[in-house]
């Protein structure tokens, strides 16, 4: 069931961070875009770990 929480989460930051990415750059507020970028990597970095735990499964 943990794989599916990470990977949960990971795409809702993924979209979060995209969304904070395209603010930032309508309102050339270059901090808000780099905040969207650094959490749409956390998003990228939450499904990978998800997809490790499917491929180990939920005991690590």
């Amino acid at each position: 069931m943990g794989e599916l929480k990470d990977r949960a989460k990971g795409l809702g930051n993924e979209v979060a961070g995209k969304a904070k990415q395209a603010a930032g750059k309508a309102n050339d507020d270059p901090a808000l875009h780099a905040r969207g970028k650094a959490q749409e990597k956390k998003g990228e970095a939450q499904q990978l770990v998800g997809k490790v735990k499917g491929a180990l499964g939920d005991s690590i």
